[in-house]
């Protein structure tokens, strides 16, 4: 039995990488263009005007940052758009009846929406590098912040499309809360800069936590300690992971 799991997880997983990467002008093209015209506008024409932060360039300093929205972005599309799509085509309904776990439903997708979100951020870090010399200050740091945050917007994007009733209730999320949330997470800034009221604020949105931990594990430096952006990550996963396969088991908006 274990074996036929396995071979379900590798075919779901099979299936999903194979979506993005067959449309790659779709699905990894328009990220990559997005985050280059993010590095020359104000890496490079607003960051000399800013000068150092926290004794790196500008454009050192949001490198992290913008590899970070691109793999938060990407990742919670690929999972909302493709389980969403199945749920409107009715072929969720095959997994449904068939003798799969709905653990071994969520690990598919969310390891799809993991891929995904992975390759955008390779490119969008090589792209970096014509900008900015390479600099790792802790790379175990570097590919778990990556990991636990890419796992959480697939959970996320799983999440929004086992909700969503219509295509329009996919881009509702993404548009809503998702940027406001990721423009407001220390992507262009450090905390450091603002007032101790907005400070203590800026600590209620969990992307800040993650985009430090992920500046941390490049440059050495954070606005919040590490241990806080660990349990953030893990403490989400765990709560989004369970309302997922509460949802999905009980059939939520996926049985007719």
């Amino acid at each position: 039995m274990t074996h036929l799991y396995w071979v379900a997880l590798k075919s779901i997983w099979g299936k999903e990488i194979n979506r993005f990467a067959r449309i790659w002008i779709q699905t990894l093209v328009p990220p990559v263009i997005t985050m280059t015209l993010y590095f020359i506008i104000f890496g490079n024409l607003i960051g000399s005007r800013i000068g150092e932060m926290h004794g790196f360039s500008y454009m050192q300093f949001i490198v992290p940052g913008l590899i970070m929205m691109a793999v938060i972005t990407n990742a919670y599309a690929n999972v909302a758009s493709s389980f969403f799509s199945a749920k409107f085509q009715r072929n969720i309904e095959e997994l449904l009846v068939a003798p799969v776990p709905t653990h071994v439903i969520i690990a598919g997708y969310v390891g799809g929406g993991v891929a995904r979100g992975i390759c955008v951020g390779i490119l969008v870090t090589a792209i970096s590098l014509f900008f900015v010399p390479f600099h790792v200050h802790s790379w175990l740091m570097v590919a778990v912040t990556l990991l636990l945050t890419a796992i959480l917007f697939s959970l996320a994007g799983l999440l929004n499309a086992v909700f969503a009733r219509t295509f329009d209730d996919i881009s509702l999320i993404p548009t809503f809360v998702l940027t406001p949330l990721t423009y407001l997470g220390g992507v262009f800034y450090s905390l450091t800069l603002l007032p101790p009221v907005w400070q203590l604020i800026s600590k209620l949105n969990p992307i800040v936590y993650m985009i430090s931990g992920f500046r941390y594990g490049f440059l050495g430096i954070n606005d919040v300690p590490l241990v806080f952006t660990l349990g953030v990550l893990v403490a989400f996963i765990v709560v989004f992971y369970a309302l997922v396969w509460v949802l999905i088991q009980r059939g939520r908006g996926l049985r007719t």
